[in-house]
């Protein structure tokens, strides 16, 4: 089916391994997207002369409120109902299981009661949150890859398929899309692009609505090719919200670009 060069088996992940300790994936990968977030707030706060000790109060409400509403949403919409009430509090208290729409409502809406607080005009540390939030995904993304949380798609048998055998979170010794890597690259991509927009757009908000629209449509696509769960239509939970994020995104821009 393929030239022989790419005639290879599929890639196996796993966690590392160093001797017989089994090294931690998805808690450090989490860590280290925080902390890249933080990076491009205070950046763009000192380049927007905004006092930069508020990005680490943003980090701070972002990391628990984002935390809080990505288990919380996992729990009660993701873990199957035949789990009963055991598995949903097992999978509270487990380190995987983080769903990016429930972390981002609650995490959001956190920002923005500090940031009134604050007094600090919301769209300037918006534009800066999109930036933040591509990069610190993109590197989250890294970590359920690198655990084989289930996050992976459906079979296929392109050259680039993985499996996630034992001892992946959720294994499987058939190859699968690795979706996690997919959003890694376009959430990278999204961060590279709003980091050249940065300078060359002066309406605060722009980046922001933009990062909605590329995210969203991101997230909407790569469903298509997820292990999922159909809710109403042909579409996902994830697929719907993401239609919202899009059209907040395009209505926003249609705003910002309107004639004053």
């Amino acid at each position: 089916m393929y030239p022989f060069w790419l005639e290879i088996e599929p890639f196996e992940i796993g966690p590392f391994h160093l001797g017989g300790f089994q090294a931690p994936t998805f808690g450090p990968m989490v860590v280290l997207g925080f902390l890249a977030a933080y990076w491009v707030l205070k950046k763009e706060f000192l380049r927007k002369s905004i006092d930069p000790e508020l990005a680490s109060s943003i980090l701070t409400a972002g990391i628990a409120g984002g935390l809080v509403g990505a288990k919380l949403y996992f729990v009660i919409f993701e873990v199957p109902a035949a789990a009963g009430l055991g598995g949903r509090i097992s999978a509270l208290f487990s380190g995987s299981g983080l769903t990016w729409y429930g972390g981002f409502g609650v995490a959001l809406a956190s920002i923005i009661w500090l940031v009134r607080r604050r007094g600090v005009a919301f769209m300037d540390v918006a534009d800066a949150g999109g930036m933040g939030l591509a990069i610190g995904y993109a590197i989250g993304r890294i970590g359920c890859q690198l655990a084989g949380d289930g996050d992976y798609g459906i079979p296929t048998d392109l050259p680039w398929g993985m499996t996630y055998p034992p001892p992946a979170v959720v294994p499987t010794f058939e190859s699968v899309h690795p979706t996690p890597v997919y959003e890694t690259l376009v959430g990278t991509a999204t961060f590279g692009f709003l980091w050249f927009m940065r300078t060359r757009t002066a309406r605060p908000g722009m980046l922001f609505c933009l990062y909605l629209v590329l995210a969203g449509l991101a997230r909407f696509l790569v469903e298509f090719i997820r292990e999922k769960q159909i809710v109403l239509l042909g579409l996902t939970d994830a697929q719907w919200i993401s239609m919202l994020l899009i059209a907040a995104g395009v209505a926003g821009i249609a705003y910002l670009k309107r004639d004053k």
